[in-house]
């Protein structure tokens, strides 16, 4: 007997199910004769103990291999009879067993939302398309000016929000235990990544100053090394830095590019953007179907789902500090607050692509090898690396079943934007 629950606002499902006794009896006989071939009771020889004797001596052990046994094949047969698809291993709980009478237990999942498919055929969508302005090229050029820039000690004053204080940290662990050192940490002071014990204890430091303070992290601190543990910091202030950008002229252009002048840069960077503008409103477009589909289609989405999704956006933040030359665990990032501010997003990520999935399966659109093919040659291409190399490496990696599912979401997202009714208007037709 098979009995499913669930709330529903919520993908999780719960399976309340019941062996029966003759089922569960029989198992159990297989298993106490397999367990009196080879077990060694005293006074008996082998094979020759009474099952009675063995049932007793081994109940723990004929118990979990008796579950082991008769509990995964009956949680699929009773998720197939239900018709569900689950997302996550099932967990076993309220487990009643008594010898000679029905198996009864109760498994907890997530599924695979059920919903009703909104049109998405002929969506139509207004874009605003970007003008390549005197304030775009200005804006990039600030970027570079950041990605250029350089962090000058600073003399003769007090740490304040906007410093980078370079310290050497000792962490002692309340209790005992290996303490924490690192002997080079940049700290950004008033940054909205840092811990916010370290803003307030640095603030109004000054060079070759010591701060000592206490940290509590939370239980559910992102590095399993500091969570639920509380440190006392000892944290001498071996510099106080600035960030300074490069002068906007002639040199700065020479150093950054291989223009001759800044007037030459501006030029490029104007050339650039512009033919960038058609690749922006193909972007656009794409992003603004999948924001209609997600606001159209109203369902829950597996929690399961959503917790790998905020992952997936933490583990890319840390790439991006890496590739920048930074160590993630040298910073003094709240990495729980920083996850929880994903939440939103990757709701919207995980809907959009079950979205992307149905469309795909309704109107038959596959990745095939000819696309994944052409997606190693460009990281081929882009690592410097063979294909055949790249292909080893993914196929080593188990990553090319979730690169042919992400080509066929990217497929099914271009196949949505041929079949859009676009209307494109310019900042200054819009503001008409």
């Amino acid at each position: 007997m098979t009995e499913a629950t669930a709330a529903t606002a919520s993908c999780r499902r719960e399976l309340d199910i019941e062996i029966p006794a003759e089922e569960v009896t029989k198992a159990s006989d297989k298993i106490v004769r397999d367990i009196t071939k080879v077990a060694r009771v005293p006074g008996f020889r082998p094979g020759k103990a009474p099952a009675t004797l063995i049932r007793r001596r081994f109940a723990d052990d004929i118990r979990s291999e008796l579950l082991q046994q008769l509990l995964p094949e009956r949680i699929e047969a009773a998720m197939t009879k239900e018709k569900l698809v689950p997302v996550t291993q099932p967990q076993v709980d309220k487990v009643d067993y008594v010898e000679g009478s029905p198996l009864k237990f109760r498994a907890s999942f997530e599924v695979l939302p059920e919903f009703e498919l909104a049109p998405y055929k002929d969506v139509e969508v207004e874009i605003e398309a970007p003008e390549v302005s005197d304030e775009d090229v200005e804006k990039t050029l600030t970027e570079m000016r950041e990605r250029a820039a350089t962090y000058v000690p600073v003399e003769d004053r007090a740490v304040k929000d906007g410093d980078y204080a370079q310290l050497k940290l000792v962490g002692i662990p309340a209790g005992g235990g290996e303490p924490l050192q690192a002997e080079n940490v940049m700290c950004h002071i008033g940054a909205e990544e840092t811990l916010e014990t370290f803003n307030e204890n640095l603030r109004g430091a000054k060079t070759g100053e010591q701060r000592k303070f206490d940290i509590e992290y939370k239980a559910d601190y992102g590095d399993p090394n500091l969570a639920g543990k509380t440190y006392s910091y000892i944290a001498d202030v071996t510099a106080i830095k600035e960030k300074k950008l490069p002068e906007l002229n002639d040199d700065f252009a020479k150093d950054v590019s291989d223009s001759t002048a800044l007037a030459d840069l501006r030029t490029k960077i104007k050339e650039q953007l512009i033919a960038g503008r058609e690749h922006k409103i193909n972007d656009m477009t794409r992003d603004k179907i999948l924001a209609y589909l997600v606001a159209k289609n109203e369902f829950p989405v597996p929690e399961a789902l959503v917790e790998h999704q905020m992952d997936a956006r933490l583990e890319r933040a840390v790439r991006s500090l890496a590739q920048q030359g930074v160590d993630p665990r040298a910073v003094n990032v709240d990495w729980v607050a920083m996850r929880a501010r994903q939440k939103d997003r990757a709701v919207e990520d995980v809907k959009a692509e079950l979205i992307l999935d149905r469309i795909s399966t309704a109107e038959k659109i596959e990745a095939d090898e000819t696309d994944v093919d052409k997606e190693i040659g460009h990281l081929a291409e882009h690592g410097g690396e063979s294909a055949t190399v790249v292909r080893a490496r993914l196929t080593k990696d188990g990553v090319l079943d979730r690169m042919k599912s992400k080509l066929r979401s990217e497929k099914t997202l271009e196949w949505l934007r041929q079949n859009a009714r676009i209307q494109v208007s310019s900042k200054s037709e819009g503001t008409k």
